[in-house]
């Protein structure tokens, strides 16, 4: 019989099979095995992803997902994905795709919370921190068509919010609990926008689309997310009142740049914005600021500048502007000369800014009366905005040596704050809606000649909260009423005084205390009447200012004082002992070394009466100090911070005993340790 000729093929009969060596026949199986067991892998590894991604994106249309849940996640209307339930405290920037890759070739750096910065630029990420507990930022995936239980728990939030941003709220659209930004369709957003728009008509509060982000979905749909403010003045005042302390070198141009924000028109170049904001003859002369002057710019709901162009005459420029306003902001324009640092230092501790904007030329730079008053900001704890004006002359070149230079200053050993540069409208909006982190200093870049940056300054002012939690200001509106008094004017017979209400509340016809008197005395007056910004009204409350009309006979009257409920019991002091720490001194203090003090509104000379643990003081010690106040007896508090200077020489510290008569073991200071 003939060989079978080998072709290459298998017969299908044994005989005419071709031999193969058993060797090559087991590696060609187990070749085989192995190939057949990583495509099933990869199919399955396939098969997994395709499944999870179509249940994230099929997720976002299915309504039901929002009520599956009757708890927290229920309440927001969001789908947690990690289940874990954390919670941040912050905002999202709203780049759109453009910017976000132009954004990340100009800028780099390190980061900051999660937050990528350069040395004075910071840029927000699309994914957010988790949704806060407390606070008034609210995140929601959709509101689509929610039920009325449904919908009257979101009323609720909704008001719950506005309470703690003190009648500001602001929510994220089409952004879960966890802070993923999913966005919505465009019929999503708008049954979501209409929602909302009912919830706040229940009660009676406006809304403002603040930003709008576009998101490319898996399948290339474009998706949309959109944050909101909500705002609602509260029913115990007119308008939002924000304060904010103006600092910086002279000629620099803070009271032009008031006068620009204020007025609504710009500068000629030659200072003529200014003259409306002077007080006095000799300031229009010198074009020096030498008293403190209150300037008002206020907002409408919808963000729009409410400024004098719209008031019917100048008689009527701050009662129009109150009446058209849901938020005002009282710029306080300080002087910037160092022989007036008394009344500087005066206006920043006694009219209790929310904030300090501290202007710097960019032709000039940075002076050393900027970084002086940089320090006692600081050293009273008031967050700082930095506005770098005169852009229009300055060069590029010093532009940017002023903001290195002020970089250098804001990341010194010692106050190490982070210095972020303005550039687009996104960046103002985040800076103002996540309340000015303290370790964050904006930088605006304006001219008042020309506009440029004025409109992200205005912007930032919009968003801008007030400093204080819904919770503070309840706890203080509780205590007694203590109203300090920062201006005397005597009014056809009548004495009318201007200030701060710092705790309690004031209605029209209350009898208050009113002291010390010299001889630590307080004498029962009488509100006859109360105005806000010009504005007639019943009733003032803590964290307000304004100014009343008080009935009394032989009232002396000087700032300082302050007005008490009865049931506060006052008592004025001249001794009183702090901790303090000294910022700076040529040689040592000792006893019997006298130095202005400034605690709140109170202004005096006050001479160091005993030291404890040591007989002198030199630069950055720490010590508890007894201070007698030198002419009067003031009204002072435990817990005030207290801010003492002389010449040069700086301290600070906390007022931690008060005493009413000298103090019988006040021998044992001055060098022994208890």
């Amino acid at each position: 019989m003939e060989e079978a000729e080998d072709t290459g093929f298998v017969s299908l009969f044994g005989p005419d099979e071709p031999k193969v060596n058993n060797k090559e026949r087991n590696k060609n199986k187990k070749n085989k095995r192995k190939n057949k067991q990583e495509n099933s892998e990869e199919r399955t590894r396939q098969d997994e992803e395709i499944t999870a991604t179509m249940d994230t994106f099929l997720g976002l249309f299915d309504p039901s997902l929002e009520d599956e849940s009757p708890d927290i996640d229920d309440i927001n209307g969001n789908v947690c994905h990690d289940g874990l339930g954390h919670r941040g405290n912050t905002n999202f920037n709203n780049h759109n795709n453009n910017n976000n890759s132009n954004n990340n070739k100009r800028r780099g750096g390190s980061t900051l919370g999660g937050v990528r910065r350069g040395p004075s630029v910071a840029i927000l990420p699309d994914q957010l921190p988790s949704e806060p507990q407390d606070g008034n930022i609210e995140y929601k995936l959709k509101l689509v068509n929610p039920n009325h239980e449904r919908f009257k728990r979101l009323v609720s939030q909704m008001q719950w919010r506005l309470r703690e941003g003190l009648g500001e709220a602001i929510y994220e659209i089409g952004v879960e609990d966890s802070g993923i930004l999913l966005g919505l369709t465009q019929e999503e957003l708008e049954a979501s926008m209409c929602t909302l728009r009912r919830m706040a008509w229940q009660l009676g509060a406006s809304l403002t689309v603040i930003r709008e982000k576009n998101i490319t979905g898996i399948n290339g749909q474009v998706r949309k997310a959109a944050e909101v403010l909500v705002r609602k003045v509260p029913d115990d005042q007119y308008s939002i009142e924000l304060r904010m302390a103006v600092l910086g070198n002279s000629d620099v141009g803070k009271s032009t740049l008031l006068g620009v924000l204020t007025r609504g028109e710009l500068d000629n170049g030659r200072g003529c914005a200014r003259l409306n904001v002077f007080r006095h003859r000799h300031e229009v002369c010198s074009g020096k600021t030498s008293s403190i002057s209150l300037q008002l710019m206020g907002f409408d709901s919808q963000g729009n500048v409410i400024d004098q162009r719209c008031s019917r005459s100048r008689d009527y420029e701050d009662e129009d502007m109150c009446s058209q306003s849901t938020k005002i902001i009282n710029f306080i324009d300080l002087a910037g000369d160092q022989k007036y640092l008394k009344t500087t230092v005066f206006g920043l501790s006694g009219y209790c800014p929310h904030y300090a904007v501290l202007v710097v030329s960019a032709f000039s730079g940075v002076a050393p009366v900027t970084e002086e008053h940089l320090s006692l900001a600081r050293a009273l704890d008031v967050p700082i905005v930095i506005v770098v004006t005169k852009t229009d002359l300055a060069s590029p070149l010093q532009t940017n040596t002023t903001i290195a230079d002020l970089t250098r200053v804001l990341t010194q050993p010692g106050y190490k704050r982070v210095p972020w540069l303005i550039q687009n409208e996104d960046d103002a909006i985040t800076a103002g809606s996540t309340q000015l982190d303290s370790n964050v200093v904006p930088i605006f870049r304006v001219s008042s000649v020309t506009g440029d940056g004025l409109a992200l300054l205005k912007k930032f002012l919009f968003v801008l909260p007030p400093r204080i939690s819904n919770k503070e200001k309840v706890k203080l509106e509780q205590e007694p009423a203590e109203f300090q008094i920062d201006e005397v004017f005597h009014v056809d017979h009548s004495v009318v005084v201007g200030g701060l209400l710092t705790k309690g509340v004031i209605t029209q016809g209350t009898t208050l205390l009113l002291g010390p008197m010299d001889n630590c005395s307080f004498m029962p007056v009488t509100v006859g009447s109360i105005h806000r910004n010009k504005v007639p009204c019943r009733v003032v409350c803590a964290g307000q200012s304004a100014s009343l009309c008080l009935r009394g006979s032989h009232l002396y009257l000087r700032k300082g004082m302050k007005l008490t409920s009865v049931e506060a019991r006052p008592r004025a002091c001249f001794y009183f002992q702090a901790r303090t720490q000294v910022l700076h001194h040529t040689s040592r203090i000792c006893r019997g070394y006298q130095a202005t003090v400034h605690i709140g509104n109170v202004r005096q000379t006050a001479v160091v009466e005993g030291i404890l643990g040591s007989r002198s003081l030199h630069t950055d010690d720490r010590a508890s100090v007894i201070f007698r106040f030198l002419r009067q007896p003031e009204l002072v508090h435990i817990g005030a911070r207290l801010l003492f200077r002389q010449g040069s020489t700086k301290g600070i510290g906390k007022v931690i005993q008060v005493f009413e008569e000298e103090p019988d073991n006040i021998d044992i200071y001055n060098g022994l340790v208890r």
